[in-house]
């Protein structure tokens, strides 16, 4: 069972690992990135975040498509956290999970800020418009405790 799909391009830090995995109530964890596993420092470092009790299983997209649709996380409590909006919407696409929790996107020189810890380019702003635009509920929680906003409210000038 998905308990929650949260955009996070840290993937795997204090937020995630103790505060959403507790709130969830998540027994595992599944990191999608395309450009983790490359990353040999990065993954170490993940490792290092890992929940006590908790699965942690990295994946790419293709392979987290692949994983997802094989059945062999149904019997998990899951928490996806993908790297990008992109990759957050090819995984709600396969698992008619309507909503999305847009934790933290990276600042480049080319985005605009959005909240503390969103940064959006305009290919992002259009992404997050057209789900919201199909009922996908899209909103920015850095941490559990914090008051959710409504995605449709950050990316109109964007």
């Amino acid at each position: 069972m998905i308990k929650m799909i949260r955009v996070d391009y840290r993937l795997l830090h204090g937020q995630v690992a103790f505060s959403w995995t507790q709130q969830l109530g998540a027994d595992a964890l599944l990191l999608v990135s395309d450009t983790l596993k490359s990353d040999p420092l990065r993954l170490e470092a993940l490792k290092l975040a890992k929940p006590e009790g908790t699965k942690v299983v990295i994946k790419n997209t293709d392979e987290a498509i692949e994983v997802l649709n094989s059945g062999v996380t149904d019997k998990y409590k899951l928490f996806i956290i993908c790297e990008t909006v992109q990759i957050a919407a090819k995984i709600t696409e396969i698992t008619g999970v309507k909503s999305i929790n847009i934790g933290n996107i990276a600042y480049s020189a080319e985005k605009k800020q959005v909240s503390k810890s969103v940064f959006l380019d305009h290919e992002d702003a259009e992404l997050i418009r057209s789900m919201l635009d199909q009922g996908y509920d899209l909103f920015l929680q850095m941490v559990p405790t914090e008051n959710k906003i409504d995605a449709r409210s950050v990316v109109k000038g964007v």
